[in-house]
C-alpha cells in the first residue's frame, strides 16, 4: 500500500504542477521536477523510489516517446532528414564539446566529462514543440526541422550511452570494433523498423509479401479494427512496449523504439470505416492523456526525488552550472543556426529561431542523467546537481527566447513563418497578405 500512497502523492504534484505551469506559460516537466524534489526534502517521498514506482516510472517515458511519435508525420520526418541532418550533427557535437571541456575543467574525470557531455547533447523534443504549439509555430517548417533534429539527436545519444556506460563505469575499453558493433546493431534496428512501416504493418496488395500465408493477407487496419476499434489503444499501446522491449534488446533505450513505433503508425490504419476518423482521434486522445497527464508525469516526478538539497553542495555548485549553462546556451544556439543556415538553406531569421528551439534538455537528458547517477553512479552528487540546475535554466531560455524572436521571425520571414500544408497560395506576395488579412503575424 506504500507505493500506492507515494503514486497517490505523486499525481498531487503532477496537478499542482500543470496549474503552475498554465499559469506561467512554462512547460510543466519543470514544476515536475520542482515538486519531486520538495517533497523529497521535506519527507513525503522517498529519494530512493521503490520498484513499483521505477517500473511506473519508466513506463510513463516510454508513453511519453510513443505519442511523440504517433503525432509526427512519417512522410514529413523522413523528407526533412535531408536537411536537418546538419543541425542535428553540428548542433549536437558543439555542446557536447563545450559541456565536456566545462566538466573536465571542473571534475578532471574523464568519466564524468563524457556523461556531462552526452547529457547536454540530447536536445528536448516536447519541451520546444509545446512552446511552438503555445506561440502557434508547432506546423512552421523551422519545428519540424527543429523535431527531426531533436530526434536525430536523441537516437544518437541513446547510442553512444550504449557504447559510452561500459567505458565510464570501466567495464570496457574504447574499441574500434565496439563502436562498429553498435553502429551495426543501429543500422540492424533501423532496417526492422522500416520493415515493419513499410511491409509488415500495412496492407500490401501486390509483391511477394502479399504471397505469405496468414501474414500476407493481414494488416493493422484489421488489428485495430477488431470489436468496432473498442481495443484500439490496447492494440498500439502494446505495439509501443514490444517495440521498446526489441529497441532494448538491440542495446538502445526502450524510450527510441517507443517513437519509432508511433513514428511508423499512420492515421488511416485507423480508417474502420462508418467511424472513419473517430478510432484515431479517440485512441490519440488516450495517448496523450496517458502520455502528459497520468503516467508520463510520474517519471519526472520521481527523477525530481533524486535532487535532495545540501546547501553547500548547492551553494559550490552555482558557479559550475552558470558557466555550463554560459557554454551550452553559446555553442547550442551559434551550431544549431549555423547548420540551418548552411546546410538547411534556411534564413537568417528561421536559423536563430532553430537555435533557439534547440536550446531544451527534457526527457533523454533526464534518461542519461538516471543512467548516470542513479543506475551506474558515475555522476558526483555535485555533477548532477550541476546538470539539474543547468537544464532547469536552459529549458526556462526556450520559451523565453522563442516569444521574444517569435515577432521578428513572423515579420522578417513570414513565408516560412506560415504553417505547412497550406496549398492554396502559391506566391510568397499572396500568403504574406493572407497572414497579414487574417491576423496570424499579431498572435
Amino acid at each position: 500500500m506504500e507505493s500506492l500512497l507515494h503514486l497517490a502523492i505523486m499525481w498531487s504534484a503532477v496537478y499542482f504542477a500543470a496549474l503552475v505551469a498554465h499559469r506561467t506559460r512554462l512547460t510543466p516537466v519543470l514544476y515536475y521536477l520542482f515538486f519531486g524534489a520538495v517533497m523529497a526534502n521535506i519527507g513525503v517521498l522517498p529519494s530512493e523510489s521503490g520498484p513499483f514506482i521505477e517500473n511506473f516510472a519508466m513506463l510513463g517515458i516510454i508513453i511519453i516517446m510513443f505519442a511523440l511519435g504517433f503525432e509526427e508525420n512519417a512522410a514529413n520526418f523522413l523528407h526533412s532528414i535531408r536537411r536537418a541532418w546538419g543541425i542535428a550533427l553540428f548542433g549536437a557535437i558543439a555542446p557536447f564539446v563545450a559541456a565536456y571541456a566545462v566538466a573536465m575543467w571542473f571534475f578532471d574525470d574523464l568519466s564524468v566529462a563524457l556523461m556531462v557531455g552526452l547529457t547536454m547533447t540530447a536536445t528536448a523534443v516536447s519541451l520546444t514543440m509545446v512552446s511552438l504549439k503555445t506561440l502557434g509555430l508547432a506546423r512552421s517548417q523551422a519545428a519540424t526541422l527543429i523535431m527531426t533534429s531533436a530526434v536525430l539527436d536523441d537516437i544518437a545519444s541513446l547510442a553512444l550511452v550504449a557504447v559510452v556506460v561500459p567505458i565510464a563505469t570501466g567495464a570496457a575499453q574504447p574499441q574500434i570494433s565496439d563502436v562498429a558493433f553498435v553502429a551495426l546493431k543501429a543500422v540492424a534496428f533501423f532496417t526492422f523498423i522500416s520493415f515493419l512501416g513499410g511491409w509488415l504493418l500495412p496492407k500490401v496488395e501486390d509483391g511477394w509479401f502479399s504471397h505469405i500465408p496468414v501474414i500476407g493477407r493481414g494488416s493493422i487496419s484489421a488489428i485495430i479494427g477488431a470489436a468496432r476499434g473498442e481495443y484500439a489503444t490496447l492494440t498500439i499501446l502494446l505495439l509501443a512496449l514490444v517495440i521498446g522491449l526489441i529497441a532494448h534488446a538491440f542495446g538502445f533505450h526502450p524510450a527510441v523504439g517507443a517513437y519509432m513505433a508511433g513514428l511508423i503508425l499512420r492515421e488511416e490504419y485507423f480508417d474502420l470505416g462508418d467511424s472513419k476518423g473517430n478510432a484515431w482521434r479517440i485512441t490519440k486522445r488516450v495517448i496523450d492523456d496517458a502520455a502528459f497527464k497520468l503516467v508520463g508525469p510520474v517519471f519526472f516526478v520521481d527523477l525530481g526525488t533524486k535532487i535532495v538539497f545540501d546547501p553547500a553542495v548547492v551553494l559550490g555548485i552555482i558557479p559550475h552550472a552558470l558557466t555550463l549553462l554560459v557554454a551550452v546556451f553559446v555553442a547550442q544556439v551559434a551550431s544549431a543556426a549555423l547548420a540551418a543556415r548552411y546546410t538547411a538553406g534556411s534564413s537568417w531569421p528561421e536559423a536563430l529561431l532553430i537555435g533557439f528551439g534547440m536550446l531544451g534538455r527534457a526527457e533523454l537528458a533526464f534518461v542519461v542523467m538516471d543512467i548516470a547517477y542513479v543506475q551506474y553512479a558515475i555522476l558526483p552528487r555535485e555533477a548532477f546537481y550541476m546538470l539539474m540546475f543547468t537544464t532547469f535554466l536552459l529549458n526556462v531560455l526556450v520559451p523565453l527566447t522563442v516569444a521574444w524572436w517569435k515577432p521578428k521571425y513572423v515579420r522578417l520571414d513570414p513565408w516560412h513563418a506560415m504553417p505547412r500544408g497550406d496549398e492554396r497560395l502559391k506566391r510568397p506576395r499572396d500568403r504574406t497578405f493572407r497572414l497579414l488579412h487574417e491576423g496570424w503575424l499579431d498572435r
